[in-house]
């Protein structure tokens, strides 16, 4: 099993990363449940908008598709801002909508088998929203979504306290995470042992 983490932040390294932080936690429980992990941050990458594979003149994402395509679990971090999805989110589902219609030599869905999961971290609300936007986009783009795959962490709105800036994670979250880990590692290994079939014609 591999799982590779997209870290959302807007920020590039080696800026701190509240998402960074939490992604890390996650994919530490997927290793101790024997899956390979690997984390990138999206901002340190020049990836271009738009909605093909390849956007040509220095764009990086071809790089990082061929990372999501060999994954079996993907791990969407994200902040909130402003309510929504970091922009660097939204670029990430955009960028994989190139892949919408294509398909494996089997007929599937280039994403079918895969797992999806999302992390979240804010000082304002919001996280239950940014979780349903992306697990809307992840669901149509052909990811399977395991029970209570999302983890995440809000502060209180208006104030200066980052989820990094933490002396320790709150029980709360460190139970959802291993709940989310133990659930997409478990959902990725029942779809390695008995993939979908292709959808009838």
């Amino acid at each position: 099993m591999r799982a590779l983490a997209l870290v959302c932040t807007l920020s590039p390294s080696p800026t701190a990363s509240s998402s960074e932080v939490l992604a890390g936690q996650v994919l530490a429980e997927l290793e101790k449940r024997g899956v390979d992990v690997e984390s990138v941050r999206v901002a340190d990458h020049d990836v271009k908008p738009g909605i093909k594979a390849d956007m040509g003149d220095g764009d990086e994402w071809p790089a990082l598709r061929e990372k999501v395509l060999a994954a079996d679990i993907l791990l969407i971090a994200t902040p909130i801002w402003m309510g929504h999805p970091a922009s660097n989110c939204q670029l990430v589902l955009e960028r994989l909508n190139a892949d919408m219609s294509e398909t494996d030599d089997q007929g599937r869905p280039l994403f079918y088998g895969k797992v999806a999961a999302v992390a979240v971290v804010g000082n304002e609300d919001g996280a239950h929203k940014v979780s349903a936007d992306a697990f809307q986009g992840l669901n149509d783009l052909g990811f399977s979504l395991a029970p209570q795959a999302v983890t995440y962490w809000v502060g209180e709105a208006m104030q200066g306290t980052d989820y990094q800036d933490l002396d320790e994670t709150p029980e709360a979250v460190d139970t959802t995470t291993r709940t989310l880990a133990a659930n997409t590692a478990h959902l990725a290994r029942l779809l390695s042992d008995a993939p979908f079939r292709a959808p009838a014609q």
